[in-house]
């Protein structure tokens, strides 16, 4: 078994701080960028225009993903504190709202370019398990998104939120939303799956959803 006792900051200078959890969003889209443009893009005319929609796609993680939070997860609260929404750096960020954040911008930059918005969906769902992953491991330092009580060898005790041995549902997510879904995802990209825009981000959604039986393990 486990104590996690991590500490949610990773740099410190002064009263400045860098958080892991915001190092995952920036690794997260860093390592998709790269790898897209190296790997998964053959389009070259979708290669050129990749870097700007790379701004795009921020714009919509960081404000879909927070204005989620806000919405489906602690309305009440927010409501009550506007300025809190803006503090992103304290935390707070929903994978669906992100999620949808990121559908609309690739709608809106693709109609400005005149391109097919699943081809830019396509590209983004194969690398989005790259930062689920780094997401999934941020949320184990931060003693987030803890699972229920076991007894189990692996189990962690989560020492800031309370005495018990926990799964950490976490990393099951980080393997299974982010590892194997990353494989699958290439596995069917070989077999000609981009040649049809929006099979590989119908597969993404699907698949997501489906892995979302690891929801059993949360309290």
């Amino acid at each position: 078994m486990f104590i996690n006792n991590f500490d949610p900051v990773a740099i410190q200078i002064f009263s400045f701080e860098i958080r892991w959890y915001s190092l995952a969003y920036v690794g997260g889209i860093i390592f998709g960028w790269v790898l897209s443009k190296r790997f998964f893009i053959s389009n070259q005319d979708l290669k050129e225009n990749f870097d700007d929609f790379i701004t795009f796609v921020i714009f919509g993680i960081i404000v879909g993903g927070r204005l989620g939070y806000v919405f489906f997860y602690d309305l009440n609260y927010f409501s009550n504190n506007l300025i809190s929404v803006f503090k992103i750096w304290q935390g707070g960020m929903s994978f669906h709202g992100g999620l949808i954040g990121v559908i609309i911008v690739s709608i809106w930059f693709s109609k400005k370019k005149n391109h097919n918005p699943f081809n830019y969906l396509d590209i983004v769902s194969i690398v989005s398990p790259i930062g689920i992953f780094f997401g999934r491991i941020a949320n184990f330092i931060n003693s987030e998104l803890y699972g229920i009580e076991t007894k189990i060898p692996w189990a962690v005790k989560f020492i800031k939120v309370d005495n018990l041995y926990r799964h950490p549902s976490q990393l099951y997510e980080a393997i299974f939303e982010g590892i194997i879904l990353l494989i699958i995802l290439i596995y069917f990209r070989k077999k000609g799956y981009m040649k049809t825009p929006g099979l590989i981000s119908a597969l993404f959604l699907l698949s997501t959803f489906e892995l979302k039986f690891l929801q059993i393990f949360s309290p």
